[in-house]
């Protein structure tokens, strides 16, 4: 079976979980299998609830791991709502790699890639919004908008003014032939934070993974392992803000001169002082893996 995707953090990710002995891990983010199916094989006891919102690759993914079979629950579902819908279950792991997949930006209808003849950038194909909708009818002060926030382009208003004067485009490829205008920095493309702004824009990114994040806190788990993977600073942040807050005991405001809270509102720790980075070796081989943080957290369990 051909697998079309290399799983970022492959090691890692294994480590991190090893010691999970039973129960459920859920894998929010399934794309193509990869962290699935090592998991499965190390963890021989845990079964795994398997969530994604392409259905490209929740078949793909039924087919490559259907040796565990009995042992995966599949969801297609965004991932923001895997949690509550399984907080009943005994969930020991969580993994979350929140980024686009191989297949999803080697596939030019996909309209991911800088090359592709379509402008669409849906992982949802079922989602009404797509790059083309944001390109050709949102406003130039909302585009600009979205560039600065999810882009964080020092010449969104620039780039959203050529945007606007050049549209309608059809696919991604003319996108990308305006962006080589505006020159950008050596061995990156000069579209790549455009395309990531539309991207996250498209299929509501950050707003996803906050909803996630919110889930997880809410759902009163106890002893269990997040580990969530981004790949841009903005991504980035909200994981490390969160685990800061999940980690905190008192939440008193800084004025308060004594804690009146109770002090005891950490709901577990950080595991991960630093973001987990892939290997110079693992970089060489999967350029698209070089962006990738992995940041873990331990919710505490009863007795601690």
């Amino acid at each position: 079976m051909k697998i079309p995707h290399i799983p970022v953090l492959y090691d890692e990710v294994i480590e991190t979980f090893k010691e999970i002995k039973e129960g459920y891990i859920v894998d929010c983010t399934l794309g193509y299998g990869g962290h699935t199916e090592a998991i499965l094989t190390n963890n021989p006891n845990i079964k795994m609830i398997c969530c994604d919102q392409d259905l490209e690759a929740i078949e793909f993914s039924k087919k490559r791991l259907e040796k565990f079979e009995g042992r995966v629950v599949f969801e297609h579902a965004r991932f923001s709502t895997v949690i509550q819908k399984y907080q009943n279950y005994d969930i020991r792991g969580i993994l979350a790699d929140i980024g686009v997949s191989s297949l999803q930006l080697d596939k030019k209808e996909r309209g991911f890639g800088f090359e592709s003849e379509t402008l669409d950038m849906r992982m949802n194909p079922q989602n009404p919004l797509s790059a083309k909708e944001v390109i050709n009818n949102y406003s130039q002060a909302e585009l600009e908008e979205i560039l600065q926030e999810y882009g964080e382009m020092r010449d969104a208003k620039r780039v959203a003014s050529q945007i606007v004067q050049n549209r309608p485009f059809e696919s991604a490829k003319e996108l990308s032939e305006l962006m080589k205008k505006f020159g950008g920095k050596p061995k990156i493309h000069p579209a790549t934070l455009l395309f990531q702004a539309i991207r996250i824009e498209v299929n509501n990114e950050l707003g996803e993974l906050d909803e996630l994040l919110e889930s997880i806190a809410n759902a009163r788990l106890r002893d269990t392992l997040v580990a969530i993977i981004s790949f841009h600073s903005l991504e980035d942040r909200i994981v490390k803000r969160t685990f800061k807050a999940w980690s905190q005991s008192c939440i008193c405001p800084p004025e308060v001169m004594r804690c009146v809270c109770g002090n005891s509102h950490a709901i577990g720790k950080i595991v991960t002082k630093k973001p987990i980075v892939p290997s110079k070796k693992e970089q060489k081989s999967n350029p698209r893996s070089r962006s990738s943080k992995m940041r873990v957290f331990h919710i505490k369990s009863d007795d601690e």
